[in-house]
């Protein structure tokens, strides 16, 4: 089944999930512990979330459709005893939206049941499916994650222990992968050897802990550790816990965009913390795009830190000018343009109180289609600002994501269509900025990271096949992102 960019075409981004596992000496209640590791990553899926706990060698999971606290309650968390879990969060782009694609997925096979969750994107995972079911493979899902499941099962079959499988298995898949796998003694963690996606290891006396963010493992109880290399595997046991490095050494090229948008604030993703890193991009903003004005607001909630930065390099006063309602639907589930139109009001509306009289600086993570900003500038002048000046805390978007990220097909793409000063009359701002793509690295205050910036640049670090680049150009392509 194919799916395209098309049917829900929201200005958000989403980064398609987040992972969480624990091997728990019994310090921490597996299920609770990832209930409330899901809750902090709930960000990063909205869709569906679940979690599957070994209790004794015998892996028994909850998943559905919906939010963290519509999915669990204490019955269900109460049902899932164990000494082990992994958990996911899920955000699909489209037609992927059923509860068979809800993660974490188990698989049963000769040498028993292992559960998987997976963040990121596979590039050859096309050429690896059909490859699969010519030979006879069934699969129950359309995402690339059970395609990472059919081959460590495969090579499990062929070798002496389950890590050793998922070592082989890095060998055949390519593109972006933060995944947890769990048998039934031991828990497995590895990440691409690019690091596309983040993945952090915590401990809590006995227990080890690993998630997406570190606010997840602040949530759970756990200190942070250290962040898993780029293609680095780590096995927790009743042996301890053993690093594999065999793929390790590649040019590391963690999404750029996790610090400008998709990971919480409050998260430190590779030495970097999140909040700094935003208030960067408004310091940069400033410095390169100075304007008069009364002052600065931001658009919540990744808006705000890099106004924050605007303010204290440009000495313009930050307040609140937008309000969030948090407790709102996504636009992009509406059923027609119009009203993911009128959404847009519900879910951001000016503080008149803020704005009125006052030039305004105005604060955004990014611009994708373009759908967007008009309106929230035709709100903020509504509400009586004299002037908008748009301030955008990431490059214009160039190319599409292949690695996990929704970014749409150039055609789509308001900066592949428009010149920047173009986007700015679209827009109806007085004036228009973007960071440029030169001071990323000044952004990550000039450490050594690696970073992928091909949505602004075109340069994929990672193989990408020719069907996959010519589908994404149509708009569609034939698997969901995990």
């Amino acid at each position: 089944m194919a799916f395209s960019f098309d049917n829900f075409p929201t200005e958000e981004l989403h980064e398609e999930c987040g992972v969480f596992g624990i091997y728990s000496d019994g310090t921490l209640n597996p299920a609770y512990a990832s209930y409330n590791g899901l809750l902090s990553l709930q960000h990063r899926g909205q869709e569906s979330c679940g979690i599957a706990v070994n209790d004794c060698g015998v892996i028994d999971y909850h998943k559905d459709m919906g939010l963290v606290t519509e999915v669990f309650n204490n019955s269900v968390l109460d049902s899932l005893p164990g000494q082990m879990a992994v958990a996911h969060v899920r955000y699909s782009t489209a037609g992927g939206s059923i509860r068979e694609n809800s993660q974490p997925l188990v698989m049963r096979y000769i040498k028993g049941v292992i559960a998987i969750a997976h963040n990121g994107n596979l590039t050859n995972a096309v050429e690896i499916r059909r490859e699969l079911e010519h030979r006879g493979a069934i699969f129950q899902t359309t995402i690339d994650s059970e395609v990472i499941a059919y081959i460590i099962a495969r090579e499990r079959i062929k070798c002496h222990s389950v890590e050793e499988a998922v070592r082989r298995a890095m060998y055949q898949i390519n593109g972006a992968y933060s995944l947890l796998v769990m048998s039934p003694r031991k828990l497995i963690a590895a990440r691409d050897p690019f690091g596309f996606r983040p993945l952090c290891m915590g401990k809590i006396n006995g227990t080890y802990v690993f998630a997406s963010e570190s606010c997840a493992l602040d949530a759970a109880g756990a200190e942070f550790v250290r962040d898993v290399e780029p293609g680095e595997i780590i096995v927790v046991d009743e042996n301890g816990i053993k690093s594999i490095k065999d793929h390790c050494g590649a040019k590391k090229a963690l999404c750029v965009f996790e610090y400008i948008y998709f990971a919480r604030t409050d998260s430190i993703i590779d030495g970097i913390g999140v909040y700094e890193a935003r208030k960067q991009a408004g310091r940069i903003l400033a410095r390169e795009f100075p304007v008069d004005a009364d002052l600065v607001i931001g658009v919540p909630e990744s808006g705000i830190d890099a106004a924050i930065g605007y303010s204290e390099y440009s000495g313009i006063p930050y307040e609140k000018g937008i309000v969030k309602n948090n407790y709102i639907g996504r636009t992009f589930i509406k059923p027609s343009q119009k009203e993911r139109m009128k959404s847009v009001r519900i879910k951001l509306n000016p503080l008149g109180t803020s704005v009125k009289g006052k030039r305004v600086v105005m604060l955004d993570d990014s611009i994708v289609r373009g759908t967007t900003c008009d309106r929230i500038v035709k709100m903020l002048k509504d509400a009586g600002a004299k002037e908008v000046h748009l301030r955008i805390s990431s490059p214009p978007f160039m190319w599409p994501c292949y690695y996990g990220t929704d970014i749409p097909s150039r055609e789509e793409l308001i900066a592949c269509n428009h010149t920047v000063e173009e986007i700015g009359k679209i827009s109806g701002a007085d004036s228009i900025g973007f960071l440029p793509a030169e001071y990323l690295s000044e952004m990550l205050f000039h450490k050594d990271c690696g970073y992928c910036d091909a949505c602004f640049s075109g340069n994929y670090p990672a193989e990408t096949t020719t069907k996959m680049l010519q589908g994404k150009e149509r708009g569609g392509m034939e698997f969901k992102k995990c």
